[in-house]
This record gives C-alpha cells, sequence and structure tokens, in this order.
C-alpha cells in the first residue's frame, strides 16, 4: 500500500500535472492565438491606455487618450475614413471623365482643321470623259488672270 502510495505521488501527481500545464500553456494557449485577430488587439489598446491612466504613477497626455478612443470606435472611424476617400475618388473620376470628353473633342477638331489646310485641287466630275482639241492654240483671253501678275 505504501508503494502504491509512492508511486501515485511521486509519478502519477506530477505526470497528470505536468499534463494539465502542457493543456494549459500550449494547447488552449495555441487555440486563443488562433482566435487572436488584430482588430481585437487594436480593440484592447485603449483598456491598456485607460489603466495606465487609473495608475497615477505614469502621467498620460490627452491625445493618447484620444487616441484611445479613436481606437476603441475603429469601426466608426474606419466607416468615415471609407467614405472620405470615396468622395475623393468620385471627385478624380469626374475629373478624369472631363479630361477624356476634352480631349475627344480637341481631337476631333484638330482633324477637321487638317481636313480643311489640305491644299490639293479637287477632280472636277466628268473631266476624265471630255475630249481636247490638240490641234489648236488657246488664244491669251482664255487665261484665267491672277490677282497681282500680269500676262506678258
Amino acid at each position: 500500500m505504501f508503494k502504491q502510495f509512492w508511486k501515485k505521488w511521486t509519478v502519477d501527481e506530477p505526470a497528470a500535472f505536468g499534463d494539465l500545464l502542457w493543456e494549459i500553456f500550449v494547447v488552449r494557449f495555441a487555440a486563443w492565438l488562433d482566435r487572436l485577430t488584430l482588430r481585437k488587439i487594436i480593440a484592447f489598446i485603449p483598456v491598456v491606455s485607460l489603466s495606465l491612466a487609473y495608475y497615477h504613477s505614469i502621467p498620460i497626455p490627452p491625445e493618447l487618450m484620444l487616441v484611445g478612443d479613436v481606437l476603441a470606435y475603429i469601426d466608426i472611424f474606419s466607416v468615415i475614413l471609407l467614405l472620405s476617400i470615396l468622395g475623393r475618388m468620385t471627385a478624380c473620376w469626374l475629373l478624369a471623365k472631363q479630361t477624356v470628353e476634352q480631349a475627344v473633342k480637341l481631337a476631333g477638331r484638330a482633324l477637321v482643321s487638317v481636313q480643311r489646310l489640305d491644299s490639293r485641287r479637287q477632280r472636277e466630275p466628268n473631266i476624265s470623259g471630255r475630249k481636247r482639241l490638240t490641234g489648236r492654240t488657246k488664244p491669251d483671253d482664255e487665261h484665267p488672270a491672277i490677282e497681282g501678275f500680269a500676262w506678258a
């Protein structure tokens, strides 16, 4: 009986205690770390700052308390931030759209002006079907007058 008692308290109980410590500090801690997210960590920062503020051994500036409030209301703050970014992006898209429309109008105007500057003579219709009289010369009066020049 003494041998069973000795074995129970020297082998079995310390082994059970070691198994309990392994369960708590390794298995459960790993499961807790798996469930821990960045949002939970950020939400815990105001709790730490408030506990330091009430401890009174370390003075905390008001700016740090404001940061703690912002972190406490991180969901609301992130929605406001996203809405402001969305508003700016809408303005940027509107500006880009207007810029593209102006570029298209400018390109159309440039194309029209380039077509107007075409100095080539257009062919008259049915000119290729006419026969010319080659045996007769033209008199000088039939030459068209060019402004600023005189025919000699």
